[in-house]
């Protein structure tokens, strides 16, 4: 097969499954697509039957943690814990917008870092924008909050992100707590960079004094969601440095998660298989196939040529910003793929620096990371307009400074703490 005819195929797959996954249609077609790009990839002979095991096999815990997680997420929020989370926002902020603001982003940060960035998108923000409402605040502040955070408060913890999960077998000497304890700084110092900017931003709608905000109704934080949750987080720490996967972790909270809400009757069985989206799961794994083939083609040798070779602040920045350019064209999760196994060589500290830009970096546009599209569908779906020139310009005023201090910061602590 002509290389001109291998590299078309295998841009031309990408090109589809990022527009079906942009345009998020019925599972059944998210299944054909990725399928038939998968198998055109293998027929034109971009990557082999092998590499496309490899690749599958890679990704296998990657997706069946995805799997587990919304899961999970979805049940707290059939038990009531993201209800409970917004009622205690609007009671504790009092109707005053600033402190209104402050405890969104409190609340969205723990929430991406400890179930994913889906969770804050899809379940976090509704609650969010009606506790803002209830309490006669302009939602836009922290409704932006949930948006912004959902990447750049997904840095944490190896679980709060695909990308990072992508990254893991390129991190093989840090563990669970090692990649917390790296990124812990950079990690404050992303969301204070966001929430600086949302000051700024939207100034005049945090001018505006609410009403009410005491009397928001109260939900009681449900128990055993909450327990689970935070036994799944010591899970993931005290399990991981064992060999055992986030998956098997994330998957046994689902489990105990999924009998107590049978028992109670808040969900049918047919509730759980659509929570936990298995074709959106198989789309990935096929995903990865596409940019397997992608590796080897004129796109993959751009990227290759690009990557820095130093190991200072000034190549680490590099690194970053190659990462958030290729996560803004596209998208976050194909960009890992592509880029990490590269960078990998450069060593710990430049693969983290890669998810920086991978990570806060794919807030600069919508098509930068699936969580933006969700979040945009999820507010639409409850009525909201959102407007695409206010994105994209907070975006533009908060994400490059946010990626440049993070890398700045892992380059000062990444030494101390190793």
């Amino acid at each position: 097969m002509p290389p001109l005819v291998v590299d078309a195929c295998a841009v031309a797959g990408l090109a589809v499954m990022l527009a079906v996954a942009f345009g998020h249609p019925k599972a059944l077609v998210e299944v054909l697509v990725g399928t038939a790009c998968a198998g055109v990839v293998l027929a034109v002979g971009a990557v082999g039957p092998a590499g496309a095991y490899r690749e599958a096999r890679l990704l296998l815990p990657v997706v069946a943690f995805l799997a587990a997680i919304l899961l999970v997420a979805e049940l707290c929020a059939l038990e009531g814990l993201f209800a409970a989370v917004g009622g205690l926002v609007a009671r504790a902020a009092r109707a005053r917008p600033g402190r209104m603001l402050a405890l969104t982003f409190v609340a969205a940060s723990l929430v991406t870092a400890v179930l994913s960035l889906d969770a804050t998108v899809v379940l976090l923000t509704p609650v969010v924008a009606a506790a803002a409402t209830g309490s006669g605040l302009v939602r836009r502040p922290a409704v932006f909050a949930c948006a912004r955070l959902a990447n750049s408060a997904s840095l944490l913890l190896p679980v709060s992100n695909l990308t990072n999960l992508l990254a893991l077998p390129s991190l093989p000497k840090l563990s669970f707590v090692g990649f917390g304890v790296l990124m812990l700084p950079v990690w404050l110092a992303v969301i204070a960079v966001e929430y600086v900017g949302h000051r700024v931003f939207f100034a005049s709608d945090l001018s505006q004094p609410g009403h009410g905000g005491e009397g928001a109704h109260e939900v009681a934080l449900p128990v055993v969601p909450t327990v689970v949750v935070g036994l799944m987080l010591v899970g993931f720490a005290a399990l991981y440095p064992l060999g055992v996967q986030p998956a098997w972790v994330a998957a046994v909270a689902a489990l105990v998660l999924t009998g107590y809400a049978l028992r109670r009757r808040r969900v049918r069985a047919a509730g759980l298989v659509a929570a936990a989206q298995l074709p959106f799961a198989y789309f990935v794994l096929c995903l990865g196939v596409v940019v397997a083939g992608l590796a080897h083609t004129f796109l993959g040798h751009l990227v290759h040529s690009l990557v820095p070779s130093g190991h200072g602040l000034s190549a680490l920045l590099a690194v970053a910003l190659l990462a958030m350019l290729l996560a803004n064209v596209v998208n976050n999760l194909p960009a890992t793929l592509l880029l990490v196994p590269m960078v990998a060589p450069l060593g710990t500290t430049a693969v983290l620096a890669a998810l920086i830009g991978l990570g806060a970096g794919s807030g600069l546009t919508y098509t930068g990371s699936l969580a933006n599209l969700l979040w945009r569908r999820t507010l639409a779906a409850q009525g909201h307009r959102v407007s695409t020139r206010e994105f994209h310009a907070l975006s533009a005023l908060v994400t490059l400074p946010a990626v440049a201090l993070g890398v700045t910061v892992l380059w000062v602590w990444a030494p101390l703490v190793r």
